[in-house]
């Protein structure tokens, strides 16, 4: 007896225990309902304010189709609630604007707005998240009591995740895809768009194709050790088990580590909209999802998308009979067209130039990522052209800046992106296919010459074939891509200026640096043989010393070489060559003999000092080419100008007045002109004739 005392006292305290976690569990939920409900109330916006006097009659009563379509609806609504009584309530006709009842699907209005980037999914997309502000629901658990027009939320330039997902849907289905409204329920970050812990997408590396290895069929295959299945079958259950385990254990701990989301009280239960693509139009391979708040595409598997209660279109209405507690990686449906739909209540949408080119009604758009923050500008709102910023960080609360990203748009000199080391504090900007200089990039720390410049070129535009050069106070080094001499690389040394002219206030052009070495590298010449291609050529300037150095065959090992040397004791005169067995070291061992006498040799010798003499020609020119490249940057920065798209009619429309505006002033100041010059011609002749009459 007493054992069975003991029994029912440990049953009771174990269902004590039960319902003291079932009553925690509904107090957290409640709480974590009403502070998600205070601050969505917390909006800066009173929607019952707006003025709904001037919309259409559409608006505010229903046609006699739409009357028995609503019928129907219900209808479906009571025979839905009494085969699954466990559900939640349908979102299938909400109140609008005006107070009276729609169709859900009768609010999608499809419409093509006549812009390029509008007719891609992309471009809709953005669109979409950067023109509207983003307004959480009221309940997160519930949806919206009411659905307004794609109108409507366009005029005021805000909306719930409902309102996004129709206006969205609208554009794609206009655009031409086979595009759906999707209710269902997501994350707490993808609710309340906090992406604070995704990657930024600008960030992302692209995924790297593995290659593919040739398979060999008469490889060798080596016998596997002989392993048993049913201990294999063994092995698979009990880890199968253990993983159970410890899921059930991560969802039940709440997570206390540093940059890690605590457990959300309400997961599984956030009500989102979201929109669904189907393959078929528009050559789309697969199906997947639009977040229409960030405007990024998600598979149909992705984990932060928890399940699908009902999608819609603008000719049907589809619920969702299965069970999405396992999320939307099983979910399968069929579309059944069983009536007409009427035609959308709602006007035509229309978005104007002006709206379309500044889509941001603060100004500016900011989003945080993970160590990162992306900020976005419309199109001449700043006056250098800069749209976009992206600052990555070192530390989770974006304190220490590492890298700065800007882009710019309509800039004259073609800029249009810019990189921004903060350790090492080194600018790289890149410039667009035209500039008069064939600027391709600029790498700097200072626009001050001889302070280390990496220059890019669009090489194919440049009849030297260059395509980089990089130069500081003591070396210079040109890169060259399809010459037809072969040249690929060359180097060039500098000396130390002369202190004494530099003292004596002489500027850089009269007191050059002096050349002390030029290093040329050319490619193998298939055209010649190896041992009268030269691979690497050698002036050293200041010591009166060339070097040649061959290519290699494939069966040589040694290399080719010819040096002339300086005569000691004998001055250099540019219009005479000493050439003698001293001050020449040439060994050749693949060569044939006659590249092995003198005269050979001193022919040689007169082209390498010609070419010599081009080579320090160009060394300077490259020198005056870079001062005037920095000048001209210098200049460019100091000077910002935008160009404006003949297309772009707001901006011409803004130009026109801003000239007509420089007429009218010129033409009011005129008269007074005209009146003061007046005046100096009667002075100027009264003392022309007091001066007559005095003589």
């Amino acid at each position: 007896m007493e054992a069975l005392e003991e029994r029912e006292e440990v049953e009771e305290t174990a269902e004590d225990e039960i319902s003291l976690n079932i009553s925690d569990f509904f107090d957290e939920l409640g709480e974590a309902v009403e502070e998600a409900s205070v601050t969505s109330a917390e909006s800066d916006f009173d929607w019952s304010s707006i003025d709904t006097s001037h919309l259409p009659s559409s608006y505010k009563t229903n046609s006699q189709q739409e009357k028995e379509l609503l019928q129907l609806a219900d209808h479906f609504f009571q025979q839905y609630t009494h085969l699954c009584p466990d559900r939640k309530p349908l979102f299938i006709h909400p109140l609008n604007e005006c107070g009276v009842q729609k169709f859900v699907s009768t609010t999608v209005k499809p419409t093509l707005l006549p812009f390029p980037d509008l007719y891609y999914w992309s471009g809709c997309a953005s669109f979409v998240c950067d023109y509207l502000i983003m307004e959480p629901l009221k309940c997160p658990i519930t949806p919206p009591s009411s659905l307004y027009s794609p109108t409507t939320i366009l005029k005021y330039q805000r909306g719930n995740c409902f309102d996004f997902a129709v206006l969205l849907c609208s554009l794609l289905i206009g655009a031409g895809y086979d595009a759906y409204c999707v209710h269902g329920y997501a994350t707490l970050e993808m609710c309340s768009l906090d992406q604070t812990q995704e990657l930024c997408p600008l960030l992302r590396k692209p995924p790297e194709v593995p290659e593919e290895e040739d398979p060999n069929k008469y490889r060798i295959k080596y016998p596997l050790d002989p392993q048993s299945k049913f201990e294999l079958q063994q092995k698979a259950k009990k880890e199968e088990e253990t993983e159970s385990t410890q899921e059930e254990e991560r969802e039940e701990e709440v997570v206390t580590e540093v940059g890690m989301p605590k457990r959300d009280p309400l997961h599984g239960l956030r009500v989102h909209a979201w929109v669904l693509v189907l393959p078929g139009k528009r050559k789309v391979p697969e199906t997947f999802f639009i977040n229409p708040f960030t405007g990024n595409h998600h598979s149909t598997t992705d984990e932060c998308f928890l399940g699908i209660e009902s999608i819609w279109n603008h000719r049907n209405y589809w619920v969702n009979m299965q069970d999405c507690r396992k999320g939307c990686k099983q979910e399968k449906g069929e579309i059944d067209t069983s009536f007409e739909m009427p035609l959308s209540w709602v006007t035509q949408i229309r978005v104007s130039c002006r709206e379309y080119e500044n889509p941001f009604s603060r100004g500016k758009k900011v989003i945080l990522y993970d160590k990162a923050k992306l900020e976005k500008w419309a199109a001449f709102a700043n006056e250098d052209g800069l749209v976009e910023r992206l600052t990555v960080y070192a530390d989770s609360d974006c304190t220490e800046e590492l890298e700065v990203k800007e882009w710019f748009k309509h800039r004259e000199d073609l800029l249009y992106m810019r990189e921004v080391n903060k350790q090492t504090q080194l600018i790289t900007d890149h410039f667009r296919p035209g500039h008069p200089l064939l600027l391709k990039a600029h790498s700097y720390t200072s626009l001050e010459p001889e302070t280390g410049h990496t220059v890019e070129f669009y090489h194919t535009a440049r009849v030297d074939g260059l395509w980089k050069r990089f130069e500081n106070a003591t070396e210079m080094t040109e890169y060259f891509v399809g010459r037809e001499d072969f040249l690929h690389m060359r180097h060039i040394e500098f000396g130390e200026r002369d202190k004494e002219m530099e003292n004596g206030g002489i500027t850089a052009d009269a007191n050059p640096r002096p050349i002390v070495q030029i290093k040329e590298y050319f490619h193998r010449n298939p055209e010649k043989p190896a041992d009268e291609d030269i691979e690497e050529r050698v002036f050293m300037v200041i010591d009166d010393v060339i070097q040649l150095t061959y290519h290699l065959e494939l069966h040589d090992t040694i290399a080719s070489k010819v040096v002339f040397c300086r005569v000691i004791g004998r001055e250099k005169r540019e219009d005479e060559i000493f050439l003698s067995r001293e001050n020449t070291v040439k060994y050749e061992p693949w060569s044939s003999e006659k590249h092995k006498n003198m005269l050979h040799l001193y022919d040689l010798l007169w082209e390498l000092r010609a070419e010599q003499k081009e080579l320090k020609h160009h060394v300077r020119d490259s020198e005056a080419e870079m001062l005037n490249i920095l000048m001209v940057r210098e200049d460019e920065e100091a000077n910002i100008k935008l160009s404006v798209s003949m297309y772009s009619t707001a901006k011409r429309g803004q130009q026109q007045e801003a000239t007509v505006l420089e007429e009218e002033q010129r033409s009011s100041q005129s008269p007074l002109e005209n009146e003061s010059q007046g005046g100096e011609e009667a002075q100027s002749l009264a003392h022309h004739t007091a001066t007559s009459s005095t003589l």
